[in-house]
């Protein structure tokens, strides 16, 4: 009985297969590597399953996560659950079964609320939940947190608070004299009110 090797060609052939085996390798080495630091950087991550969605869809989704700031990988649930070893988000390891693609973010709002926004016009997109942090999240969790505001709503709610004194110091400063003095009497009034009692 002969092997591969002692037929013509068959040494070629097992070397071949051996390079491509070490490449394989170092790929999935270096795709976990990788992972893990997203893992470690990132501030939430929602686990959902895919099956049924199309290659459009898929790419719809891609584009609506890197619109909000976050980003999709699809991963072997084998390769993800080593990378998710000693992060904070290690929790969803769990979760790691079938066809399940993991969308992350750095802010924890972004990718829940275009997770939950996709699940409600693609009923095959299903979300399993996530984590935030140490915290791990039901769907529930995922849904609360998409209904939070993002880190650019806020930003700017809080521009805006800060914004409203100044134009309101603006408006007086530009009033006329008498208005001036009337604001200037009136807070003088107040504190005299409140340094008496």
């Amino acid at each position: 009985m002969r092997d591969g090797r002692h037929q013509p060609g068959g040494f070629r052939k097992a070397r071949t297969a051996n390079r491509r085996e070490l490449l394989d390798r170092a790929a999935k080495s270096e795709f976990v590597a990788s992972l893990g630091e997203v893992f470690k950087a990132t501030k939430v991550v929602v686990v959902a399953h895919y099956s049924g969605l199309t290659v459009a869809q898929m790419q719809t989704l891609r584009r609506q996560m890197k619109q909000a700031g976050a980003s999709v990988k699809v991963a072997k649930n084998r390769l993800a659950k080593i990378a998710l070893e000693g992060s904070d988000v290690a929790s969803i390891a769990s979760l790691l079964k079938g066809p399940t693609v993991i969308a992350y973010s750095n802010d924890p709002v972004a990718a829940p609320k275009v997770a939950i926004d996709f699940a409600k016009a693609n009923e095959q997109f299903v979300i399993l939940g996530g984590a935030m942090g140490k915290t791990t999240l039901d769907p529930n969790g995922v849904k609360a947190l998409a209904a939070l505001p993002s880190l650019d709503e806020l930003r700017a709610k809080i521009v805006g608070l800060i914004q409203a004194p100044a134009t309101k110091i603006a408006q007086v400063v530009n009033a006329p004299a008498a208005k001036v003095a009337r604001v200037v009497q009136a807070y003088a009034s107040k504190s005299g009110e409140s340094a008496a009692a």
